[in-house]
């Protein structure tokens, strides 16, 4: 998995025996666990860019051709892009203007309320909404560097931290 040489020891677990050594006992192995999952993700969103970049995309704007792509008429309001996306209504705008500027999507207001935005997937953001998500499924998902009851183990730990910290209510 990995594209160059690693460093020769942990540095998470460096810092966590720092932590340690000043007296934080309590909170140098959670620590070490938010920084674990911190440089994860950099990890990962380094490796979903690389496979992304020959399609011009970065992964924010990916997800969003990507939530298009699924949506029954490849269209979305504006808003409700920003909510199921969980970013700020600002990266929204941001992403659209990109994707827009590519010629993968396109803003309609809508007849009914012309204050409302749609997004609207187009033909060639279609393609390479597909196209993209076939390269990220090949190069990315399909081997993460995880084993697969570690993924499932993940999902649940993961899931039950968003849930708890506010991120959508978790249901029985």
């Amino acid at each position: 998995m990995a594209t160059t040489p690693g460093l020769p020891r942990d540095p998470i677990a460096e810092a966590q025996r720092n932590w340690v050594r000043h007296g934080w006992e309590d909170t140098a192995a959670p620590m070490a666990a938010v920084t674990a999952i911190m440089r994860a993700q950099q990890i990962l969103l380094s490796r979903a860019e690389a496979v992304l970049k020959p399609f011009a995309l970065t992964f924010a704007r990916y997800e969003l051709i990507a939530l298009l792509s699924f949506s029954r008429e490849h269209q979305m309001l504006m808003k409700k892009a920003s909510a199921l996306l969980q970013v700020h209504p600002t990266s929204v705008t941001n992403a659209v203007d990109r994707l827009e500027d590519a010629g993968l999507v396109r803003r309609e207001p809508l007849p009914s309320d012309r204050r409302a935005i749609a997004i609207v997937l187009t033909d060639r953001g279609t393609v390479v909404a597909a196209e993209a998500t076939e390269a990220l499924n090949r190069d990315l998902f399909r081997d993460t560097g995880f084993a697969p009851d570690e993924v499932e183990s993940l999902i649940a730990i993961l899931r039950r931290f968003r849930a708890h910290a506010g991120d959508f209510t978790l249901e029985d």
